[in-house]
């Protein structure tokens, strides 16, 4: 999660720094789509046919599902067409699909519903149009399909005759399964949300995530809708708004404990209307302590915003970012803010890329401080699982001791634009993770 400590009396002015920091930062390291192979990932996922091709919409009961599961390297995958029929979904097509780096070209191998193979090849012109040429065994050519992208989402696919006679035209909507429970963070596609948050939410939906993390908590509402409104959003787009990152600094004194307590307690009536679940806080001063009382302070701190928000059935929970793991008179400060907040009401949302870069073994903390660590910010220092820095599947095989409820991915610095980037993401924890 990107580091946020905001002092009350400057938000609004330490609020946009950020975002205009992030927005540049965000404009200058994603790319767009370029490569085949790339492209070609736009078509993994759960696929329903719609009613039918002037239409995203699809029936309690849609004719055709097609599975595309991608192999580990994301080169290609594995499609397997099913057809409605009798109550349940009979096979009529597989295939193997892959891009293959010596033709630059898209290969496709694969067997219908009478027992025919077929071979394919073809490519992406551009990222939303796909042609594709299919032979039988014997080498004659049988069918052109074409695929137009409207989105990742939502694809038109149409089949003609070698003489360019349209046989058949099928839209498909990506609607990838949700039995794993993965959120996301909103850091993540904060420009998309600025510009147009209903339809960044339908797509988070297709994409197979199940609930949404915020960090915009502003005006007691998030990106400009009352906490009712927002919820209403995230609801009609079949996500669940479950947790919150919020901020308000230490006070100094009397007059600014009131005006602390008094922010958390409408803080937490806010998120209650929004539906969430749970809280977090973060702090980008620790670096600047010179202390350990003046650390504790901050453990007392989090412990009265803890029985507030406890008091009030939600959970709270402590990020942390690098400097946790810097030291204090020779104590590492997370372990202190572990050992100093009560267990009963301050639990801490493990952001394991963080850690990594504190040069702390999330592991050691997992197995230390067991049922502490409710959420974990799983966030790579690229896309999910492609640094090779990242060891995720160790790390989940702490989940069970570490008390974990909420996966929450994060993007923050991409190699694709960030849409694609987040839904492979996904991808990644839901086929190679969880």
């Amino acid at each position: 999660m990107m580091s946020l400590s905001i002092s009350p009396l400057n938000n609004r002015f330490s609020i946009s720094i950020i975002f205009i920091s992030f927005f540049i930062a965000t404009l200058y390291s994603q790319k767009p789509l370029e490569h085949q192979k790339d492209m070609l990932q736009q078509y993994s996922g759960v696929w329903y046919s719609s009613i039918d091709a002037q239409t995203d919409s699809i029936s309690a009961n849609p004719l055709l599902r097609m599975t595309n599961i991608p192999t580990m390297d994301k080169s290609a995958m594995f499609v397997n067409v099913e057809q409605w029929e009798d109550g349940d979904y009979d096979p009529i097509l597989s295939e193997f699909i892959g891009y293959d780096i010596k033709t630059n070209a898209i290969i496709a191998t694969g067997q219908n519903g009478l027992g025919e193979m077929f071979h394919g090849e073809g490519s992406f012109s551009n990222p939303n149009n796909w042609h594709m040429e299919d032979t039988d065994m014997l080498d004659n050519k049988i069918l052109l399909v074409d695929f137009k992208f409207y989105d990742q989402t939502d694809v038109l696919v149409t089949g003609t005759t070698p003489e360019h006679k349209e046989l058949w035209s099928t839209r498909y909507v990506k609607q990838n399964p949700k039995d794993k429970n993965i959120g996301i963070q909103l850091v993540s596609v904060h420009k998309q949300m600025q510009l147009d948050p209903n339809k960044t939410l339908r797509l988070l939906d297709r994409f197979g995530y199940s609930f949404i993390e915020t960090f915009v908590y502003k005006d007691r509402g998030f990106y400009g809708f009352s906490p009712s409104e927002f919820k209403k959003m995230v609801n009609d787009n079949h996500l669940k708004f479950k947790g919150s990152m919020t901020f308000y600094d230490l006070p100094k004194n009397g007059e600014d404990w009131d005006n602390a307590l008094q922010w958390w307690a409408n803080c937490i009536d806010d998120h209650l209307e929004a539906g969430v679940e749970y809280l977090t806080t973060s702090n980008t001063n620790l670096k600047n302590l010179d202390s350990l009382e003046e650390l504790r302070a901050y453990c007392h701190y989090y412990n009265i915003i803890g029985k507030m928000c406890a008091e009030k059935g939600l959970k709270f929970a402590y990020h942390n970012h690098a400097d946790e793991f810097l030291k204090i008179e020779g104590k590492t400060m997370y372990d202190f803010l572990l050992k100093n907040t009560d267990s009963e009401v301050v639990s801490f949302q493990a952001d394991l890329y963080w850690m990594h870069v504190g040069k702390a073994d999330p592991v050691d903390y997992l197995k230390a401080f067991p049922g502490r660590f409710f959420s974990w910010h799983v966030k790579d220092y690229q896309e999910l699982g492609e640094s090779g820095k990242m060891d995720f599947t160790r790390y989940f095989e702490y989940a069970g001791i570490a008390g974990l409820q909420y996966v929450v991915a994060e993007v923050e610095d991409y190699n694709f634009p960030p849409l694609f980037s987040v839904e492979r993401a996904w991808s990644y924890l839901y086929y190679s993770i969880l």
